[in-house]
């Protein structure tokens, strides 16, 4: 009889949680938002790249004004212009293919509204978000209180937060696999490869970033030991020259 109890009870509190779930993705559209698309993220290209990564889940709306526009660019006199336009209407074509968000092209009215203003207009009729690449459409966007997805921020996120020459200091915590490396950890955890460091394991010291390598596993930096600073070709020369003038003033003056 315990047992039915407790059979009875487990049953209760899954189907109270299924429900709760069912009802709150019922209020909230199933949690995905809709994110409409503007013809400079699609002319960048890079909604694709982060499209297919599966970062994007939400569901990615085409208005059909935006394809209108990148159609008569592509029909436009500025072979750039035609090119870029000509891309961004492969790149929505692409987007409609990726599997991990749904992309719909949407069936707006094609008239005399411009696509910025039409973008802004389903956006905040629907409490959506707007993709863009724009930054004077990201403004207008932030004064209609619009949320703006905009990729040149994201890479400015995760840029490299070292340019190469820069220095810094580092712990070195175990040698590296090739002779003489030893290798150090940033403080997010990203592993720094520095030549001739064996000999500096367990302390702290100063290295010059080289250069970042990306990889699926994640980012691996090099950098190495800064070297003293040599004399100059410039400065050799004139110390050489000045001391054989020495020796030969020296010698002139023992002849006589």
């Amino acid at each position: 009889m315990a047992l039915l109890y407790i059979i009875a009870a487990i049953v209760l509190v899954e189907t109270t949680f299924l429900t709760y779930r069912a009802l709150r993705s019922t209020k909230t559209g199933g949690g995905k938002r809709k994110i409409y698309v503007d013809t400079s993220a699609l002319m960048d290209g890079r909604i694709l790249s982060i499209a297919r990564t599966g970062f994007i889940g939400d569901d990615l709306i085409i208005p059909r004004s935006a394809i209108r526009e990148l159609q008569l660019l592509a029909d436009g006199k500025d072979s750039e212009k035609r090119m870029r336009a000509r891309f961004g209407m492969d790149t929505a074509n692409e987007l409609e293919r990726v599997v991990f968000c749904n992309t719909e092209i949407l069936e707006d009215a094609l008239d005399h509204t411009p696509v910025d203003e039409r973008l802004l207009q389903l956006a905040k009729s629907n409490k959506g978000l707007i993709f863009t690449c724009d930054y004077n459409l990201q403004k207008v966007a932030a004064t209609e209180k619009i949320e703006v997805l905009n990729p040149n921020e994201l890479a400015s996120e995760l840029r490299s937060e070292f340019m190469p020459g820069e220095k810094f200091k580092i712990h070195i915590s175990a040698e590296g696999q090739n002779p003489k490396q030893g290798v150090g950890y940033l403080p997010e955890g990203t592993m720094v490869v520095v030549d001739n460091a064996s000999t500096d394991v367990g302390k702290d010291i100063d290295v010059e970033f080289l250069k970042y390598i990306q990889t699926a596993s994640g980012r691996m930096m090099f950098a190495k030991k800064p070297g003293k600073a040599k004399t100059s070709t410039k400065k050799r020369s004139s110390k050489a020259q000045t001391n054989r003038h020495q020796t030969r003033g020296r010698a002139r003056g023992s002849r006589q």
